[in-house]
This record gives C-alpha cells, sequence and structure tokens, in this order.
C-alpha cells in the first residue's frame, strides 16, 4: 500500500522525506515534486530499482532515466570530459530547469537504460527534492506519468496513473507548470540544445553565444 505525505505540513514533511529515503535505499520507489513536474525517483545504482522504474512507465531501455542531483558538487564524481562551457552552465542555471548530457565515469556501476556513455543530469530548483537528494545521493528520476500521458502537475495525477507501484508519494501540492527542463549536450566541442524548455535558445547563448539547436 502506497503511502502519501503532505509536505506542505512540517511534520508529514519530517516523516514523508524520512519514508521516501528509506523506501530508495531499499530499492523501491518514490514520486517527489520538482520545478518542472512530478518525478518517478528510484536509487540511480540500484539497476533492479531503475528496472522497476522503467516498468512502472510503460517506458523502454531506449529511452533512459535521467539523473537529479542535490549539489552541483557531485558532479565530480558522475561525469568526465566537462568542459568549461558546461560548466558555466552549471553555474548560470542550476538549480533549475537545465538538464545537461555528459559523458559519466566509465568506472560507474549503474545501468540507467541505453546511454550510450552518457548520462543526463540536473539539480532541481524545488527544497523538497533537493533534501530527499541530499540525503540518499544521486536518483534516477523521470517524470511520474505513464509513458504517452500527460506529466503531472500535482501529486493525484501521479498516483492515478502510478498507484501502487511507488511506495511513498510526497505531496508539495501543485508544480509551478508543465514545461520541462531544456536538454543540452555538452559532450561536444559546441554545446547542442538538444529539447528547447523552460530556458529558452536566447538565454542559454547568453552563456553559450555559439550554441547549436537541434533540427
Amino acid at each position: 500500500m502506497a503511502r502519501r505525505y503532505d509536505t506542505n505540513d512540517a511534520t508529514d514533511r519530517t516523516t514523508g522525506l524520512r519514508e521516501a529515503a528509506s523506501a530508495v535505499r531499499r530499492g523501491e520507489l518514490v514520486v517527489l515534486p520538482t520545478d518542472t513536474v512530478y518525478g518517478i525517483g528510484a536509487d540511480a545504482f540500484s539497476s533492479e530499482a531503475v528496472s522497476d522504474l522503467l516498468e512502472a512507465k510503460g517506458r523502454g531501455r531506449n529511452m533512459p532515466t535521467p539523473v537529479l542531483i542535490g549539489s552541483p558538487n557531485t558532479l565530480h564524481g558522475l561525469v568526465t570530459d566537462f568542459s568549461e562551457l558546461a560548466w558555466e552552465l552549471v553555474d548560470a542555471f542550476w538549480p533549475g530547469a537545465l538538464t545537461l548530457v555528459a559523458k559519466h565515469q566509465p568506472s560507474l556501476q549503474w545501468d540507467l537504460g541505453d546511454t550510450r556513455g552518457t548520462v543526463a543530469v540536473r539539480m532541481p530548483l524545488h527544497p523538497v527534492a533537493i533534501e530527499l537528494l541530499t540525503e540518499v545521493g544521486p536518483m534516477a528520476v523521470s517524470s511520474a506519468n505513464l509513458t504517452g500521458h500527460p506529466a503531472p502537475e500535482d501529486c493525484d495525477a501521479a498516483q492515478e496513473m502510478l498507484g501502487d507501484s511507488v511506495s511513498v508519494y510526497l505531496d508539495g501540492g501543485p508544480t509551478p507548470g508543465n514545461v520541462p527542463s531544456s536538454i543540452v549536450d555538452v559532450t561536444r566541442e559546441v554545446p547542442l540544445l538538444l529539447r528547447e524548455g523552460a530556458i529558452s535558445a536566447d538565454e542559454l547563448r547568453k552563456v553559450v553565444p555559439d550554441l547549436e539547436v537541434a533540427n
């Protein structure tokens, strides 16, 4: 039976974050609010938990799961060949709605799907998400919807779709909107905007004037 906690209530928030952290450490799934939409998350280093996440969404390995982190410093242990331009994007837009696709450290023992040696990583601008990520470390997090359905802007919508496949729901109220993060590939010499989301190409070009845009 899934448990749900109102993170706008101080007592419920404390209990909910403790229960969510315990669930993640047990390899279970949790739903959490972010600054874009609600996400379904799991321990990024548990291949079984990530597989359960993909199964809960009805999603294949060909669409690997992004990773959320609680601090830019975490990047040092996750990525390699991270350019100065990539760090400038981090400084300008994190925490926030910018996902960076980078080469992950070859030594990492994880399986996020068919990533071809890369990871899509983001630090969200949401206090509940940050607190959980700080407690448990990097999490594989995808939008908390069934594949093909709209990404949920509130906990009710997420729970209606995912039900008891999730152990703990953290209800932070409605999210600011359903605009997804912008995605920039920083594995190249010139960063490439793969998806324009909450942060426009014009805003990104203030930091990376030569930014290219995918067709």
